[in-house]
């Protein structure tokens, strides 16, 4: 694909891929201070920052509210109950269904954690002003609302296309 392809993505200016990499380069900043003292991976800190905030969630559940990859948090769970900092119990409404809360230990790694997340937090954002930070709320509140209307569209059946741009019809062969 050439640079002037009305198709090609320009990734410096591509909304996704800028976001991604802010996320990725907030994440990691913050990730090098709890891994080195807690030995805590990225799924293992916000299973344990959205169990601190919404105790009794399923590994499911957990992995919806984050949007994270639901074999990325089960291995974090796993790793965090060997590790004594979550709790797993069967749901007093629905027995066949396990919960998951912050033990002690995992209470007290998040006591440590939160703190340095929103020190970092403050930092970052003061390279805005208060409006600035306003705005950008509100733009995030809107983009996310916005990506969860659009969720579902990019996974509706496309019909293939022939190479030319022009659709295949199902069961047809091209002559060459």
């Amino acid at each position: 694909m050439k640079p002037t392809d009305p198709d090609a993505i320009d990734l410096e200016r591509f909304l996704p891929y800028r976001l991604s990499v802010l996320s990725n380069l907030v994440s990691s900043t913050i990730a090098d201070a709890y891994q080195r003292r807690f030995d805590l991976t990225v799924p293992e800190w916000r299973v344990i920052a959205v169990l601190s905030r919404h105790p009794g969630l399923s590994a499911t559940e957990v992995a919806e509210l984050t949007r994270m990859d639901a074999v990325a948090v089960s291995r974090a769970v796993a790793r965090l109950l060997r590790a004594g900092r979550l709790l797993r119990a069967v749901s007093p409404v629905d027995r066949r269904r396990s919960v998951l809360r912050v033990s002690r230990a995992g209470a007290a790694v998040y006591a440590s954690v939160a703190p340095l997340a929103l020190g970092y937090e403050r930092e970052l954002l003061a390279a805005l002003d208060d409006d600035e930070r306003a705005v950008l709320a509100r733009a995030l509140d809107s983009l996310t609302a916005r990506a969860q209307s659009l969720a579902g569209s990019l996974k509706a059946p496309v019909a293939p296309t022939s190479g030319d741009g022009s659709e295949a019809r199902p069961g047809s062969r091209r002559r060459r």
